[in-house]
């Protein structure tokens, strides 16, 4: 077996498509509501759906730390629930940290990464994910289920 990803890397997302530099700017405007003060990590995400309507999200932390809700699922949830039978197009995902450490993009975390793998499950396409920070480098995916090559699943 042999398992190929393709990552198209940019030096800042300013490189991007007007329509994808739209969806980085709601996922970096995210980072403000994120809750994060047991982490200080702030995570953005935004998708916009095959009808052009965006969302976005972010991560919420509580006391019973680590139990919280990653800006990605946080996103998806809202997706499915509030446009219910729209497919994700493009998803964003950005983050910051309190030691100015943001200058390389970050993969989801293994839930989440299981959450996307799901989401494309359910609607039998593709979603495009762009990784970036703030100010730095972009990592693109035109297939988010390269993040998960192995992913769990009941389907046969």
């Amino acid at each position: 077996m042999n398992i190929n990803i393709k990552i198209t890397e940019y030096s800042s997302h300013k490189e991007l498509s007007s329509k994808d530099q739209e969806l980085v700017a709601i996922a970096i405007s995210q980072l403000k509501t994120s809750h994060s003060p047991y982490s200080n990590f702030s995570v953005g995400a935004s998708v916009r759906l095959e009808n052009d309507v965006i969302w976005g999200g972010s991560n919420q932390e509580n006391s019973s730390y680590p139990v919280g809700i990653c800006a990605e699922r946080v996103v998806l949830s809202i997706a499915s629930t509030q446009s219910k039978g729209h497919a994700v197009n493009t998803m964003v995902v950005v983050y910051t940290d309190p030691k100015g450490n943001h200058d390389s993009p970050l993969a989801p975390c293994g839930m989440c990464r299981q959450a996307i793998r799901e989401q494309t499950l359910r609607q039998k396409k593709a979603i495009k994910i762009i990784l970036t920070t703030k100010h730095g480098k972009t990592l693109i995916l035109n297939n988010a289920d390269d993040l998960l090559p192995l992913s769990f699943t009941l389907d046969k």
